[in-house]
């Protein structure tokens, strides 16, 4: 087992945690407690990319789990806001974050069933994409009604980025693949 595989696995078990911790009933549980399991989780995710790639360490498998444990930990992120925080207003941009990740998912299986895996690699539409929903899952997680006002709407304002960001990155992909999906 590879060093960034373990850091990679180390990502989907701290969902639990983060379910967890986002639910504790202490004050600091739910939001700072959150944000910052949260903030540890995402930073594997540049982690495990760069140890991979300076201890040259790549494979399959990592390839593979790198993009599972961030659709994960996003999507659970985000089902979490958008139920527990009551801001509507979240839930359009949650969705379109969410369909988008199932959709290219399976794009990205349909191309490697055809043997065209690399036409959908990962953009830097997508990897900006990544940077902006993950600064803004913990901006609103840290959010409390009660506190600083502005890190809730600066984390709204950065998941609407986010949101646009994943059209544009999903249009990337679309057209990168529409030939063999013709």
């Amino acid at each position: 087992m590879k060093i960034p595989n373990i850091i990679t696995m180390s990502r989907i078990v701290l969902i639990p945690v983060f379910i967890v911790v986002f639910y504790l009933p202490l004050s600091w549980g739910s939001n700072i407690g959150s944000a910052l399991v949260f903030a540890l989780a995402a930073m594997t995710d540049w982690l495990d990319g760069y140890l991979a790639r300076r201890l040259s360490q790549t494979s399959a498998f990592g390839a593979f789990l790198d993009p599972v444990a961030d659709k994960l930990l996003v999507a659970v992120a985000l089902v979490l806001i958008v139920g527990h925080r009551h801001i509507p207003a979240l839930a359009l941009p949650a969705a379109v974050i969410i369909g988008r990740e199932i959709m290219i998912s399976a794009l990205r299986e349909w191309m490697a069933e055809v043997g065209k895996r690399t036409s959908v690699a990962v953009s830097v539409v997508g990897k900006i994409k990544t940077v902006s929903q993950m600064a803004a899952i913990l901006c609103l997680l840290a959010y409390t009604p009660h506190g600083n006002l502005m890190l809730g709407v600066f984390g709204a304002v950065l998941l609407y980025v986010a949101a646009v960001l994943t059209i544009w990155s999903m249009c990337v992909y679309m057209k990168a693949a529409w030939q063999d999906l013709r």
